[in-house]
C-alpha cells in the first residue's frame, strides 16, 4: 500500500475531528453565559403545561446563534424531563426554503411515517398539532436562518405557527426559537407577527472578544487533540487574529488549518508559525487607507510590516528601531520620537495597527506591542513600497 495513505488515522496530533465539525455542537458553550441567561428568562414559565415562548436569536457570522439556540433547546429539555415531555426539531431554512418544506420537515421529525405528499400546508400543520396533543408533547421549534425563508416567499409561516392554538382549547403547543444573522429582521415582519413575538424577546449577539475567542479554541483544542499539542501561545495567536472580526468559526478554522499543516510536517505539536491568518481573513484595509498616509507613516507602517511578516508582535521601541532604517532605505531623515508616536497612533486611529499594553520584560514600567489582524503584512507591505515608488 502506498506511504502516504499510513497518514489516515495516524493522528499524531488530532485524535476526534469531530469538534471542528460545522454543525459540531459542544458540551458547554463558551463565552455565552449572560445570553443563556436571557434565554431563561424569555424561556420563563415554559414548564407549565399551557404556555408557549418565543425568541428571535440575531448576531453576525460566527456570532454563535445556532449553538446557543441548540444548547439552550437540550439543556431546556433535560431540565424539564418528567415535568414536561420536549420534542426538539431544528430546522435550517437555507436547506428547506420553502414552506412545504419546513412543515414536511417537522412533520416527519414527529412522525417518519408521515407522507411526503398529497396534504396542503394547512392540513399539515393540523397534523402536527394533533400529533403533539395526542403523544402530550411540545414541540421546541428551531427555524435557523429564517431571514432565508422570509425572503423567498414571506413571513406567513411563522405568522400561522404563532396562532396554532388560536380558537382551540388546548394551548401551548409549540414554542419558536428563530435565528438569523440579518440585523433588521424584526422589519420584515408585519405589525401582528411583531406583536406576537415582542420585541423584548429578541435577543442580539455581538461578535465575540479575543478572550472568548482564545477560550474556543482552547475548548475544541482540548476535545479534539492530544494533551500537549496545543500550546498557549498557539491559541493566543488564534484569538488574535480571529478577534478582528470576532468570528468563532474563523478562530476553529485556523486552529484545524494549523493542526493540519503539522501534522503533515511530521509533528506531533502545533507552533506558532503554524497559524496563517492570510489563509481565511479577507483583507479590510482599502488601498486609499494608505494612499492617505504621509511618507513618514507609510515608513512607519512598512517597518511594521516587514517584522509582522516574521513575528506576531513588535514592541514599540523596536518598531521606531525598524522606522529608522526604512528612512536610511529610502535616503530621508527620520523624524524625532514625538513624532514617530504620533505617527503610530494615526496608524492605529485609521486601523491599520492594533496595540496592546504590557509589563516590561525586565519588569520596569510597560511596553506597548503592535499588531496587525485585519490584513497580510506581507500585502501590506507590497502595497506601501509601490505607493512610495510612485511619490
Amino acid at each position: 500500500m502506498a506511504d502516504y495513505l499510513d497518514r489516515i488515522g495516524a493522528g499524531k496530533i488530532l485524535i476526534d475531528k469531530d469538534p471542528f465539525s460545522f454543525d459540531w455542537t459542544p458540551p458547554e458553550i463558551v463565552g455565552r453565559d449572560n445570553e443563556l441567561n436571557e434565554m431563561a428568562t424569555i424561556f420563563h414559565g415554559i414548564d407549565g403545561l399551557n404556555r408557549s415562548c418565543k425568541s428571535v436569536i440575531i448576531g453576525p457570522v460566527g456570532s454563535g446563534k445556532t449553538v446557543l439556540a441548540n444548547t439552550f433547546s437540550t439543556k431546556l429539555r433535560e431540565k424539564l424531563e418528567g415535568i414536561r415531555d420536549i420534542a426538539l426539531a431544528h430546522i435550517n431554512c437555507r436547506n428547506y426554503s420553502s414552506t412545504m418544506q419546513v412543515l414536511q420537515r417537522i412533520a416527519t421529525t414527529l412522525d417518519p411515517r408521515h407522507p411526503e405528499r398529497g396534504f396542503s400546508s394547512g392540513e399539515i400543520i393540523q397534523t402536527i398539532r394533533r400529533n403533539l396533543i395526542t403523544h402530550g408533547k411540545h414541540l421546541l421549534l428551531i427555524l435557523d436562518e429564517i431571514d432565508v425563508l422570509v425572503r423567498n416567499e414571506s413571513a406567513e409561516l411563522i405568522y400561522r405557527l404563532l396562532r396554532i392554538d388560536e380558537g382551540r382549547e388546548e394551548k401551548g403547543t409549540i414554542s419558536l426559537i428563530m435565528v438569523s444573522q440579518e440585523e433588521n429582521l424584526m422589519s420584515r415582519f408585519e405589525s401582528a407577527i411583531i406583536s406576537r413575538l415582542g420585541l423584548s424577546n429578541v435577543l442580539k449577539l455581538e461578535p465575540y472578544n479575543e478572550e472568548q475567542l482564545v477560550n474556543i479554541a482552547r475548548q475544541r483544542a482540548e476535545l479534539a487533540c492530544r494533551k500537549g499539542s496545543i500550546s498557549e501561545e498557539v491559541l493566543a495567536k488564534v484569538g488574535r487574529y480571529s478577534a478582528a472580526i470576532g468570528d468563532a468559526r474563523l478562530s476553529i478554522e485556523l486552529l484545524e488549518a494549523a493542526i493540519r499543516r503539522a501534522e503533515v510536517d511530521g509533528r506531533d505539536e502545533v507552533l506558532t508559525e503554524d497559524i496563517e491568518p492570510s489563509e481565511f481573513r479577507v483583507t479590510s484595509i482599502e488601498p486609499s487607507q494608505v494612499d492617505i498616509l504621509s511618507k513618514h507613516q507609510r515608513l512607519v507602517l512598512l517597518g511594521i510590516c516587514r517584522r509582522l511578516k516574521k513575528k506576531d508582535l513588535v514592541s514599540s521601541g523596536d518598531a521606531k528601531k525598524l522606522y529608522i532604517l526604512v528612512c536610511e532605505e529610502y535616503g530621508v531623515k527620520a523624524k524625532g520620537h514625538t513624532t514617530f508616536w504620533k505617527h503610530l497612533k494615526t496608524l492605529e486611529i485609521e486601523g491599520l495597527i492594533d496595540t496592546k499594553t504590557a509589563n516590561s520584560v525586565n519588569g520596569r514600567g510597560r511596553t506597548q506591542h503592535i499588531t496587525i489582524t485585519n490584513a497580510s503584512p506581507g500585502e501590506l507591505e507590497n502595497r506601501i513600497e509601490k505607493a512610495l515608488l510612485r511619490e
